[in-house]
Protein backbone atom coordinates (compact mmCIF):
# COMPACT_ATOMS: atom_id res chain seq x y z
CA UNK A 1 0.00 0.00 0.00
CA UNK A 2 1.41 3.20 -1.17
CA UNK A 3 1.46 6.75 0.97
CA UNK A 4 0.44 9.95 0.33
CA UNK A 5 3.12 12.36 1.13
CA UNK A 6 1.85 15.10 -0.51
CA UNK A 7 0.29 18.26 2.09
CA UNK A 8 -3.13 18.74 2.37
CA UNK A 9 -3.93 21.58 -0.17
CA UNK A 10 -5.39 23.71 2.51
CA UNK A 11 -2.21 24.06 3.70
CA UNK A 12 -0.65 26.22 0.36
CA UNK A 13 -1.98 29.30 1.49
CA UNK A 14 -0.12 28.87 4.67
CA UNK A 15 3.09 27.96 2.32
CA UNK A 16 2.49 31.23 0.19
CA UNK A 17 2.29 33.30 2.77
CA UNK A 18 5.55 32.47 5.04
CA UNK A 19 7.47 32.40 1.41
CA UNK A 20 6.34 35.71 0.54
CA UNK A 21 7.54 36.79 4.26
CA UNK A 22 10.69 34.97 3.65
CA UNK A 23 11.70 36.03 0.67
CA UNK A 24 10.23 39.77 0.45
CA UNK A 25 11.58 40.93 4.07
CA UNK A 26 13.39 38.34 6.08
CA UNK A 27 16.06 37.64 3.21
CA UNK A 28 16.69 41.08 2.29
CA UNK A 29 17.40 42.75 5.65
CA UNK A 30 19.45 39.17 7.11
CA UNK A 31 23.10 40.33 6.60
CA UNK A 32 21.85 43.72 8.07
CA UNK A 33 20.43 42.35 11.43
CA UNK A 34 23.23 39.99 12.07
CA UNK A 35 25.69 42.67 12.07
CA UNK A 36 23.80 45.05 14.46
CA UNK A 37 23.22 42.84 17.03
CA UNK A 38 20.36 43.34 19.45
CA UNK A 39 18.83 46.16 17.18
CA UNK A 40 15.22 45.69 16.88
CA UNK A 41 13.82 45.30 13.24
CA UNK A 42 10.62 47.32 12.50
CA UNK A 43 10.22 45.76 9.48
CA UNK A 44 8.76 42.88 12.15
CA UNK A 45 5.97 45.12 12.89
CA UNK A 46 4.42 45.47 9.44
CA UNK A 47 4.47 42.12 9.13
CA UNK A 48 2.89 41.14 12.49
CA UNK A 49 0.37 43.60 11.45
CA UNK A 50 -0.57 41.65 8.66
CA UNK A 51 -0.51 38.54 10.16
CA UNK A 52 -3.04 39.35 12.35
CA UNK A 53 -5.48 41.06 9.84
CA UNK A 54 -5.11 37.93 7.58
CA UNK A 55 -6.08 35.85 10.82
CA UNK A 56 -9.31 38.01 11.62
CA UNK A 57 -10.31 38.09 8.01
CA UNK A 58 -9.87 33.97 8.40
CA UNK A 59 -7.54 34.44 5.18
CA UNK A 60 -4.30 33.75 7.32
CA UNK A 61 -2.82 30.07 7.20
CA UNK A 62 -3.01 28.93 11.04
CA UNK A 63 0.88 29.01 11.37
CA UNK A 64 0.73 33.04 11.20
CA UNK A 65 -0.82 33.31 14.24
CA UNK A 66 2.32 32.08 16.69
CA UNK A 67 0.35 28.96 18.10
CA UNK A 68 -3.18 30.90 18.75
CA UNK A 69 -4.51 28.61 16.20
CA UNK A 70 -3.77 25.30 18.07
CA UNK A 71 -6.43 25.98 20.80
CA UNK A 72 -8.28 23.50 21.95
CA UNK A 73 -11.98 22.87 20.30
CA UNK A 74 -15.11 21.03 22.07
CA UNK A 75 -16.44 19.81 18.56
CA UNK A 76 -15.84 15.95 18.21
CA UNK A 77 -13.96 14.76 14.96
CA UNK A 78 -15.87 11.69 12.88
CA UNK A 79 -14.50 8.02 13.78
CA UNK A 80 -11.46 8.04 11.59
CA UNK A 81 -11.09 11.53 10.68
CA UNK A 82 -7.60 12.81 10.68
CA UNK A 83 -6.81 16.51 11.17
CA UNK A 84 -4.24 18.71 10.04
CA UNK A 85 -4.41 21.59 12.63
CA UNK A 86 -2.32 24.14 14.08
CA UNK A 87 0.94 22.19 14.64
CA UNK A 88 0.87 21.45 11.34
CA UNK A 89 0.83 24.71 10.08
CA UNK A 90 2.76 25.92 12.49
CA UNK A 91 5.63 23.69 11.78
CA UNK A 92 5.29 24.64 7.84
CA UNK A 93 5.03 28.08 8.39
CA UNK A 94 8.29 28.09 11.15
CA UNK A 95 10.16 26.23 8.24
CA UNK A 96 9.17 28.57 5.24
CA UNK A 97 10.20 31.41 7.24
CA UNK A 98 13.37 30.18 8.77
CA UNK A 99 14.56 29.99 5.31
CA UNK A 100 14.62 32.99 4.69
CA UNK A 101 16.16 33.76 8.44
CA UNK A 102 15.62 31.88 11.35
CA UNK A 103 16.88 34.57 14.33
CA UNK A 104 14.10 36.94 12.56
CA UNK A 105 11.61 34.14 12.68
CA UNK A 106 12.01 33.72 16.43
CA UNK A 107 11.43 38.02 16.60
CA UNK A 108 8.37 38.08 14.63
CA UNK A 109 5.74 39.61 17.53
CA UNK A 110 3.50 37.33 19.36
CA UNK A 111 5.42 34.45 17.78
CA UNK A 112 7.63 33.05 21.08
CA UNK A 113 8.12 29.88 21.71
CA UNK A 114 6.01 30.39 25.12
CA UNK A 115 2.96 30.56 23.12
CA UNK A 116 3.39 26.94 22.15
CA UNK A 117 3.26 26.38 25.80
CA UNK A 118 0.19 28.23 26.66
CA UNK A 119 -1.15 26.42 23.63
CA UNK A 120 -0.39 22.78 25.10
CA UNK A 121 -1.57 23.23 28.77
CA UNK A 122 -3.90 26.47 29.28
CA UNK A 123 -7.38 25.89 30.44
CA UNK A 124 -10.24 27.56 28.01
CA UNK A 125 -10.58 30.39 30.15
CA UNK A 126 -6.82 31.30 30.00
CA UNK A 127 -6.72 30.77 26.43
CA UNK A 128 -9.18 33.77 26.29
CA UNK A 129 -6.87 35.81 28.70
CA UNK A 130 -3.19 35.03 27.16
CA UNK A 131 -4.56 33.57 24.07
CA UNK A 132 -2.84 36.58 21.92
CA UNK A 133 -0.01 37.40 24.06
CA UNK A 134 3.93 37.69 23.24
CA UNK A 135 5.13 34.99 24.87
CA UNK A 136 8.77 33.94 25.69
CA UNK A 137 9.96 31.03 27.63
CA UNK A 138 11.82 30.81 30.44
CA UNK A 139 13.07 27.21 31.99
CA UNK A 140 17.11 27.25 31.76
CA UNK A 141 18.68 28.46 34.67
CA UNK A 142 23.23 29.04 35.63
CA UNK A 143 22.63 26.21 37.74
CA UNK A 144 21.48 23.50 34.89
CA UNK A 145 20.92 22.99 31.01
CA UNK A 146 19.10 20.50 29.49
CA UNK A 147 17.87 18.82 32.99
CA UNK A 148 14.20 20.46 33.09
CA UNK A 149 13.57 18.64 36.10
CA UNK A 150 16.41 20.32 38.01
CA UNK A 151 14.17 23.60 37.79
CA UNK A 152 15.03 25.85 41.52
CA UNK A 153 13.11 28.44 40.41
CA UNK A 154 9.86 28.29 43.58
CA UNK A 155 6.59 29.98 43.27
CA UNK A 156 4.87 30.04 46.57
CA UNK A 157 1.30 30.64 47.03
CA UNK A 158 0.63 33.46 49.32
CA UNK A 159 -3.26 33.97 49.69
CA UNK A 160 -4.51 34.51 45.98
CA UNK A 161 -1.05 34.98 44.61
CA UNK A 162 2.35 32.97 43.77
CA UNK A 163 5.79 34.79 44.47
CA UNK A 164 8.33 34.17 41.66
CA UNK A 165 11.83 33.97 43.26
CA UNK A 166 14.51 32.66 40.54
CA UNK A 167 16.87 33.73 37.49
CA UNK A 168 16.53 32.33 34.21
CA UNK A 169 18.80 32.40 31.26
CA UNK A 170 18.83 31.99 27.44
CA UNK A 171 15.21 33.50 27.66
CA UNK A 172 14.44 34.12 23.65
CA UNK A 173 12.72 37.51 23.11
CA UNK A 174 13.05 37.62 26.86
CA UNK A 175 13.90 41.42 26.63
CA UNK A 176 10.56 41.97 23.57
CA UNK A 177 7.82 39.26 24.48
CA UNK A 178 4.93 40.90 26.60
CA UNK A 179 4.96 38.24 28.49
CA UNK A 180 6.98 35.12 29.99
CA UNK A 181 6.70 31.63 30.49
CA UNK A 182 8.29 30.65 33.70
CA UNK A 183 8.76 27.51 34.62
CA UNK A 184 8.38 27.08 38.75
CA UNK A 185 8.63 24.65 41.44
CA UNK A 186 5.61 24.98 43.89
CA UNK A 187 6.78 22.54 46.34
CA UNK A 188 10.84 21.41 46.11
CA UNK A 189 10.13 18.91 48.56
CA UNK A 190 8.14 16.94 45.82
CA UNK A 191 10.51 17.04 43.20
CA UNK A 192 9.78 17.37 39.38
CA UNK A 193 5.88 16.85 40.58
CA UNK A 194 5.74 20.05 41.70
CA UNK A 195 7.00 22.36 38.62
CA UNK A 196 4.57 24.55 36.73
CA UNK A 197 4.41 27.05 34.28
CA UNK A 198 3.32 30.68 34.92
CA UNK A 199 2.80 33.24 32.63
CA UNK A 200 4.21 36.19 33.90
CA UNK A 201 4.13 39.98 32.63
CA UNK A 202 7.24 40.95 31.17
CA UNK A 203 6.97 44.40 32.81
CA UNK A 204 5.84 43.53 36.06
CA UNK A 205 7.43 44.60 39.55
CA UNK A 206 9.88 41.75 40.58
CA UNK A 207 10.91 41.18 37.34
CA UNK A 208 14.12 42.68 36.06
CA UNK A 209 16.21 42.07 32.51
CA UNK A 210 19.61 42.35 33.47
CA UNK A 211 21.20 41.43 30.59
CA UNK A 212 21.27 40.40 26.84
CA UNK A 213 23.86 37.83 25.68
CA UNK A 214 25.82 38.18 22.64
CA UNK A 215 25.88 34.97 20.70
CA UNK A 216 27.09 33.36 17.77
CA UNK A 217 24.05 32.68 15.75
CA UNK A 218 20.65 33.73 15.87
CA UNK A 219 22.18 37.29 16.36
CA UNK A 220 19.12 39.72 15.62
CA UNK A 221 17.22 37.14 18.10
CA UNK A 222 17.40 38.67 21.23
CA UNK A 223 18.85 36.03 24.17
CA UNK A 224 18.41 37.37 28.27
CA UNK A 225 18.92 36.60 31.35
CA UNK A 226 15.81 37.52 33.76
CA UNK A 227 15.62 37.51 37.11
CA UNK A 228 12.38 36.91 39.36
CA UNK A 229 12.65 38.71 42.77
CA UNK A 230 9.30 38.40 44.96
CA UNK A 231 7.45 38.85 41.53
CA UNK A 232 3.48 38.59 42.80
CA UNK A 233 1.41 37.00 40.00
CA UNK A 234 -2.56 35.87 40.73
CA UNK A 235 -2.53 32.02 41.32
CA UNK A 236 -4.23 31.09 38.46
CA UNK A 237 -1.69 32.64 36.37
CA UNK A 238 -0.57 28.90 37.19
CA UNK A 239 -1.03 27.62 33.16
CA UNK A 240 -3.59 24.46 33.55
CA UNK A 241 -4.07 22.66 36.91
CA UNK A 242 -2.46 23.93 40.03
CA UNK A 243 -2.95 20.17 41.70
CA UNK A 244 0.43 18.48 42.17
CA UNK A 245 0.69 15.07 40.99
CA UNK A 246 3.49 12.82 42.24
CA UNK A 247 2.03 10.20 39.76
CA UNK A 248 1.93 11.64 36.59
CA UNK A 249 5.13 13.65 37.69
CA UNK A 250 5.60 17.12 35.20
CA UNK A 251 3.89 15.19 32.42
CA UNK A 252 2.04 18.39 31.88
CA UNK A 253 4.45 20.97 31.71
CA UNK A 254 6.87 18.27 29.14
CA UNK A 255 3.76 18.51 27.40
CA UNK A 256 5.09 21.92 26.03
CA UNK A 257 8.15 20.11 25.01
CA UNK A 258 5.93 18.13 22.06
CA UNK A 259 4.78 20.94 20.91
CA UNK A 260 8.15 23.20 20.28
CA UNK A 261 10.38 20.49 19.41
CA UNK A 262 9.06 19.97 16.09
CA UNK A 263 8.75 23.21 15.48
CA UNK A 264 12.72 23.90 16.80
CA UNK A 265 13.33 21.04 13.95
CA UNK A 266 11.40 23.02 11.32
CA UNK A 267 13.58 25.60 12.10
CA UNK A 268 16.92 23.70 11.03
CA UNK A 269 14.63 22.03 8.20
CA UNK A 270 14.29 25.55 6.74
CA UNK A 271 17.64 26.49 7.01
CA UNK A 272 18.46 23.27 5.85
CA UNK A 273 17.03 23.79 2.66
CA UNK A 274 18.23 27.19 2.20
CA UNK A 275 21.60 25.96 2.24
CA UNK A 276 21.14 23.18 -0.35
CA UNK A 277 19.33 25.45 -2.83
CA UNK A 278 22.37 28.09 -2.48
CA UNK A 279 24.95 24.62 -2.70
CA UNK A 280 22.60 23.33 -5.82
CA UNK A 281 22.62 27.25 -7.49
CA UNK A 282 26.50 27.12 -7.08
CA UNK A 283 26.95 23.56 -8.50
CA UNK A 284 24.67 24.46 -11.57
CA UNK A 285 27.00 27.47 -11.96
CA UNK A 286 30.05 25.69 -11.81
CA UNK A 287 28.76 23.14 -14.24
CA UNK A 288 28.45 20.48 -12.21
CA UNK A 289 25.00 17.78 -12.84
CA UNK A 290 23.24 15.59 -10.08
CA UNK A 291 21.78 13.08 -12.02
CA UNK A 292 19.35 11.28 -10.03
CA UNK A 293 19.45 8.05 -12.34
CA UNK A 294 22.76 7.56 -11.48
CA UNK A 295 24.77 6.22 -8.79
CA UNK A 296 26.22 8.71 -6.35
CA UNK A 297 29.81 7.28 -6.35
CA UNK A 298 30.12 7.36 -10.04
CA UNK A 299 29.37 11.05 -10.17
CA UNK A 300 31.07 14.12 -9.08
CA UNK A 301 31.88 14.69 -5.72
CA UNK A 302 30.39 17.72 -4.43
CA UNK A 303 27.26 15.89 -6.19
CA UNK A 304 27.47 12.59 -4.22
CA UNK A 305 27.32 14.74 -1.10
CA UNK A 306 24.42 16.80 -2.34
CA UNK A 307 22.95 13.59 -2.67
CA UNK A 308 23.56 12.58 0.45
CA UNK A 309 22.89 15.54 2.21
CA UNK A 310 19.27 15.69 0.30
CA UNK A 311 18.71 12.58 1.62
CA UNK A 312 19.51 13.44 5.18
CA UNK A 313 17.17 17.14 4.90
CA UNK A 314 14.20 14.42 3.30
CA UNK A 315 14.18 12.42 6.25
CA UNK A 316 14.28 15.50 8.71
CA UNK A 317 11.14 16.86 7.02
CA UNK A 318 9.64 13.67 7.05
CA UNK A 319 10.14 13.08 10.97
CA UNK A 320 9.09 16.44 12.08
CA UNK A 321 5.74 16.42 10.04
CA UNK A 322 4.94 13.46 11.42
CA UNK A 323 5.25 14.78 14.65
CA UNK A 324 3.21 17.36 14.02
CA UNK A 325 0.55 15.30 12.50
CA UNK A 326 0.53 13.10 15.62
CA UNK A 327 0.25 16.38 17.43
CA UNK A 328 -3.46 17.38 15.85
CA UNK A 329 -4.48 13.96 15.86
CA UNK A 330 -4.15 13.84 19.66
CA UNK A 331 -1.64 10.86 19.62
CA UNK A 332 1.19 10.53 21.72
CA UNK A 333 3.98 12.21 20.20
CA UNK A 334 6.96 12.02 22.97
CA UNK A 335 8.67 9.57 20.95
CA UNK A 336 8.51 11.37 17.40
CA UNK A 337 8.99 15.16 18.81
CA UNK A 338 12.57 14.03 20.19
CA UNK A 339 13.15 11.65 16.71
CA UNK A 340 12.51 14.95 14.74
CA UNK A 341 14.12 17.06 16.85
CA UNK A 342 17.35 14.86 17.13
CA UNK A 343 17.47 14.10 13.21
CA UNK A 344 16.62 17.43 12.16
CA UNK A 345 19.28 19.33 14.54
CA UNK A 346 22.03 17.33 13.54
CA UNK A 347 20.94 16.88 9.77
CA UNK A 348 21.19 21.20 9.90
CA UNK A 349 24.31 21.58 11.44
CA UNK A 350 25.85 18.89 8.96
CA UNK A 351 24.25 19.98 5.71
CA UNK A 352 25.22 24.22 6.42
CA UNK A 353 29.05 23.31 7.86
CA UNK A 354 29.00 20.81 4.88
CA UNK A 355 27.96 23.41 2.34
CA UNK A 356 30.15 26.29 3.71
CA UNK A 357 33.24 23.79 3.03
CA UNK A 358 31.75 22.90 -0.10
CA UNK A 359 31.61 26.45 -1.64
CA UNK A 360 35.36 27.41 -0.06
CA UNK A 361 36.16 31.27 -0.04
CA UNK A 362 32.77 31.93 -1.38
CA UNK A 363 30.83 30.32 1.44
CA UNK A 364 33.10 31.06 4.27
CA UNK A 365 33.09 35.06 3.40
CA UNK A 366 30.41 37.40 4.33
CA UNK A 367 29.38 37.60 0.61
CA UNK A 368 27.05 34.77 0.81
CA UNK A 369 24.53 34.12 4.01
CA UNK A 370 25.82 30.29 3.76
CA UNK A 371 28.73 31.10 6.45
CA UNK A 372 25.58 32.89 8.54
CA UNK A 373 23.47 29.43 8.32
CA UNK A 374 26.07 27.43 9.78
CA UNK A 375 26.30 29.75 12.83
CA UNK A 376 22.62 29.89 13.03
CA UNK A 377 22.07 26.05 12.85
CA UNK A 378 24.03 25.49 15.43
CA UNK A 379 21.51 26.74 18.50
CA UNK A 380 18.95 24.36 16.80
CA UNK A 381 20.64 21.60 17.59
CA UNK A 382 21.24 22.83 21.86
CA UNK A 383 17.94 24.60 22.52
CA UNK A 384 14.07 22.38 23.22
CA UNK A 385 17.01 19.78 24.27
CA UNK A 386 20.06 19.06 23.27
CA UNK A 387 21.13 16.16 20.94
CA UNK A 388 22.37 13.72 23.83
CA UNK A 389 19.01 14.49 25.88
CA UNK A 390 16.88 13.96 22.54
CA UNK A 391 18.92 10.35 22.32
CA UNK A 392 18.32 10.01 26.41
CA UNK A 393 14.14 10.49 25.66
CA UNK A 394 14.38 7.93 22.56
CA UNK A 395 15.61 5.58 24.16
CA UNK A 396 13.68 5.69 27.46
CA UNK A 397 10.01 5.40 24.94
CA UNK A 398 11.75 2.52 23.04
CA UNK A 399 12.81 0.43 25.64
CA UNK A 400 10.01 1.61 28.14
CA UNK A 401 11.93 2.47 30.80
CA UNK A 402 11.52 5.83 33.19
CA UNK A 403 14.20 8.83 34.02
CA UNK A 404 14.97 6.49 37.61
CA UNK A 405 15.98 3.37 35.08
CA UNK A 406 17.95 4.91 32.10
CA UNK A 407 19.37 8.39 32.84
Amino acid sequence: MSINLELPKKLNITIDQAHQAAAEIFRPISRKYDLREHDYPVELDTLASLYDGLAEAGQAGAGADGGRSQQKSDKPRPEGAVANGGNMQSVINTMETSWGDVGLMLTIPYQGLGNAAIAAVATDDQLKRFGKVWAAMAITEPSFGSDSAAVSTTATLDGDEYVLNGEKIFVTAGSRATHIVVWASVDKSLGRAAIKSFVVPREHPGVEVVRLEHKLGIRVSDTAVIRFENCRIPKDNLLGSPEVDTKKGFGGVMQTFDNTRPMVAGMAVGVARAALEELRRILDEAGIEIDYDRPAADQHAAAAEFIRMEADFEASYLHTMRAAWMADNKEPNSLEASMSKAKAGRTGTDITNKVVELTGTLGYSERLLVEKWARDSKILDIFEGTQQIQQLIIARRVLNKNSAELK
